[in-house]
Formats: C-alpha cells, structure tokens, sequence
C-alpha cells in the first residue's frame, strides 16, 4: 500500500513536471507547425493559461498599487512637512514684521513727543478669569522711571508706573478702577474723570462729574486736560462708547472705550518729565532787526 501510493506520487509529480514542458513545446511552434497533438495541449491549456495569465496579472497590479500607494504616501509625509515648515517660517516672519512695525511707530512716537521719554518693553502680563489685562509689567525699574510717571504708547495712554522695583515696574492701566485721570471733551470742551467700570470682560471706562450741559455724542475723542500735572495734556485716553443723558442729577452717565489695546502691547514709553512749556511768543511775526539798531547807509 505504501508502494503504491510512493508510485502514485512519483507519477503525479512527473506528469506535474511534463504538462508545463508540453505546453512550452507547443506554444513555441509555429501554427503551420502544429500537429493535431499540439492543437489539443493548446486547446485544453488555453483556459489555464488566461487564468494564470489574470491571476499573475491582477497580483502584479496589486502590488503596483500598493508601491504607488506607498510612494504617493512618502511623497505627502515629506510635503507635510514642508508646508509646516513653511507655515512656521511664515509666522517667524509675520511676527518679525509685527515687530519691526511696533519698533517704528515707537520711534515715531518718541519723536514726535516733546517731553523725555524712555522705551520699555512689556515683559509680563496680569490676566483675569475671563483673559482680560488688568496690569502689565515693563522691563524699566527703579533706577530709570519713578512712581506717577505716565506710560503712552502709539494709540494713546496706557497709563502710569505704580510700583518700580528693581529692574522692573508695574503699570496701572487707564481701564482700572484706581486710576483717575482728569479728561477733556475737545468738540465740546466737556471736563471729567476717566476711571476703569471694574468689568471682567470689557476694558471700558467712565467719565466722572461731567455736565449736563455738554452734549457730547459716541465717537467723540477723550484726551488728557493736563490739570494736576499728572499727565501732559492732550494725550488720547479714548473715544466715547455710549451716553445717558437722562436726569443723573448734575452728570451725565458716559463710557469711554479705551484707545489703546492692552492685550497686544509689545512696547511702550515712559514720560520721564513733563513737556516743556508752550512759548506764549511762538504766533507772534517777528522782524529781524540791525545789531545795534544801525542802519547800512
């Protein structure tokens, strides 16, 4: 039993071996060459041969697709990565130019103001629950600035230094309720105090003890009057946000919605010493005269 079925193994692995032979024998002739033998090895092998051949065929399309697949693959993982590169370098650069615009409208600023100035940089910055500024800290400290001293930047003022410590000082916004600032209404001539409303999720102030006489309207400038000589005068506290005219007694109800935007300061400057006095002269026509009051003859 056993040498029958080693017998069986052997013929089944020669006839294995001899049908592929044959078909190779018979697919290489000629047609005019093939004999009636060869026509039937080429008819009975034709179907296997077209299922070989989809067979082969549709696994090497397989495998093609999955190397495209993987190279495509490839290809976006390294075009990822260049856009996130790019992406950064793009914000490196757009954060480069922010600076670079900050720098100049400062220098502009320390240019045009009249009074000693000195340039800080914010460093830090005290945030409430709802990320509102409430006080920011500037890299100038007790050496260099002094408690009072106005703080201004290119929008308007900021506020003033209320503690100088060390290498640093804080600043008390125009927005908190501890500072008072003696305002005036240029289109009407309207006076008060500006102090911060204490409001979690606005910076808006009010303006204290102004009349009922003057009519002022929202959009209207808020600049510094310049009396008690704590700040200069004319410096841009903000613009009116809304008015209640309606009977408060003496004062009308007023908001100033500050100019400046104390969650994106970078920069700003510290008022070292009052400006100097206008000259009372500085309209008058002068005439150049002779020394000596001499005349050429």
């Amino acid at each position: 039993m056993v040498l029958k079925r080693k017998y069986m193994d052997y013929a089944l692995a020669g006839l294995l071996l001899l049908l592929p032979a044959m078909i190779l024998r018979s697919s290489l002739k000629q047609p005019e060459d093939l004999g009636g033998f060869d026509k039937a090895v080429l008819r009975i092998s034709s179907p296997l041969q077209r299922a070989a051949s989809w067979i082969v065929g549709g696994i090497g399309g397989v495998w093609s697709d999955y190397v495209w697949l993987v190279r495509v693959e490839d290809e976006n993982d390294e075009l990822r990565a260049v856009n996130l590169r790019l992406r950064q370098e793009l914000g490196e650069a757009q954060r480069a130019a922010d600076e670079l615009a900050a720098l100049e409208e400062l220098v502009d600023l320390k240019r045009n103001t009249r009074a000693e100035t000195a340039a800080a940089h914010v460093i830090a910055s005290s945030i409430n629950a709802h990320f509102r500024v409430n006080r920011i800290r500037i890299d100038r400290g007790a050496e260099q600035v002094a408690e009072g001293m106005p703080v201004i930047s290119a929008e308007g003022l900021v506020g003033r230094v209320l503690h100088a410590y060390g290498s640093y000082s804080d600043v008390l916004l125009v927005s908190d309720p501890q500072s008072a600032i003696d305002v005036i209404i240029p289109s009407t001539e309207g006076r008060g105090v500006v102090s911060g409303l204490a409001s979690d999720d606005s910076y808006e102030c009010e303006i204290e003890y102004l009349e009922q006489g003057k009519a002022v309207s929202v959009g209207d400038e808020v600049v510094t009057s310049g009396l008690g000589k704590r700040f200069p005068e004319g410096l841009v506290v903000g613009k009116i946000a809304s008015v209640d005219s309606a009977e408060h007694g003496l004062y009308q109800k007023v908001t100033v919605k500050p100019a400046v935007d104390f969650s994106s300061l970078d920069h700003v400057l510290i008022l070292l010493a009052p400006p100097p006095p206008a000259d009372p002269d500085r309209e008058v026509d002068r005439k150049s005269r002779r020394a000596y009051g001499m005349e050429p003859f």
